[in-house]
């Protein structure tokens, strides 16, 4: 299965990436682990330790790896470079084994529209769709916000966008212009987590504005996840009952999904 997780920036993309991951490892299932967004979040999410963390090289980053492969040197212009480089290698070479999960940290890719049509921003897309009509595995695409980056092959491979919402009408705003743009570009399975949910209002506010068969469950606001981050810890393993419960069915929903 292929999910691609989104939403408006600090709703909770990473945290809900990450615990899906390790819910989908707990599981016994193969899973790896992508971070697209240029925050680059979602070793905390995994609680990767921070010396770990400091060895991670985004893969924008690995200039001599994309001049190689593209046959163009960085930050030049008016070259000719390969439009289809050769990535085949790319995310079993350097993805990070941690306690069971492959996280691969793609780096910034530049949206459609704005970005530059550059050997780096060439192979990150091109590397991104081979991840999702390629791959084998479980595979968990934190997103950077909006989905301008994922061309239509490539969205057409995804089995399942999640966006993520908070109860916020900026937050609402942002999802709904994400199944707009996601159905232009034949996304055909696209639903809601809504996040952070502190009160019996803020639950009523956002049943009212989503789309009730697209939802997948609401997570409550949890101050245990905050301060795990701060930590650098799990979050999986800093749950109270009640926030792992309502992330449990997410993960139970999402994965009934590919059954159907």
């Amino acid at each position: 299965m292929k999910m691609a997780i989104t939403g408006k920036g600090g709703v909770g993309k990473s945290t809900l990436a990450g615990i899906l991951a390790c819910l989908a490892r707990d599981d016994g299932k193969t899973v790896l682990a992508v971070d697209s967004d240029p925050d680059a979040n979602l070793a905390f999410a995994l609680g990767m330790p921070e010396q770990e963390r400091a060895l991670i090289v985004p893969i924008a980053q690995r200039s001599e790896l994309i001049e190689e492969r593209t046959g163009a040197k960085l930050k030049q212009f008016g070259q000719i470079f390969k439009l289809n480089p050769d990535i085949s290698d790319v995310t079993d070479r350097f993805s990070y084994d941690f306690n069971g999960i492959h996280l691969l940290v793609l780096g910034a890719i530049e949206a459609g529209g704005t970005g530059c049509a550059c050997p780096e921003n060439v192979f990150l897309r091109n590397l991104l769709s081979n991840i999702i009509l390629q791959r084998g595995e479980i595979v968990i695409v934190d997103m950077e916000p909006g989905i301008e980056h994922l061309g239509r092959s490539t969205a057409q491979g995804v089995d399942l966008m999640i966006v993520v919402v908070e109860p916020a009408s900026q937050s609402v705003a942002t999802a709904r212009s994400i199944v707009a743009l996601a159905e232009q570009i034949g996304l055909r399975k696209i639903c809601f987590v809504g996040n952070k949910i502190s009160s019996e209002s803020e639950l009523a506010y956002l049943t009212d504005q989503l789309e009730a068969p697209r939802v997948m469950g609401f997570i409550p606001y949890s101050e245990s996840i905050r301060q795990a981050d701060r930590e650098g810890l799990l979050l999986l393993d800093k749950l109270d009952s009640q926030v792992r419960q309502a992330f449990g069915a997410v993960y139970r929903k999402v994965f009934a999904i590919q059954e159907h």
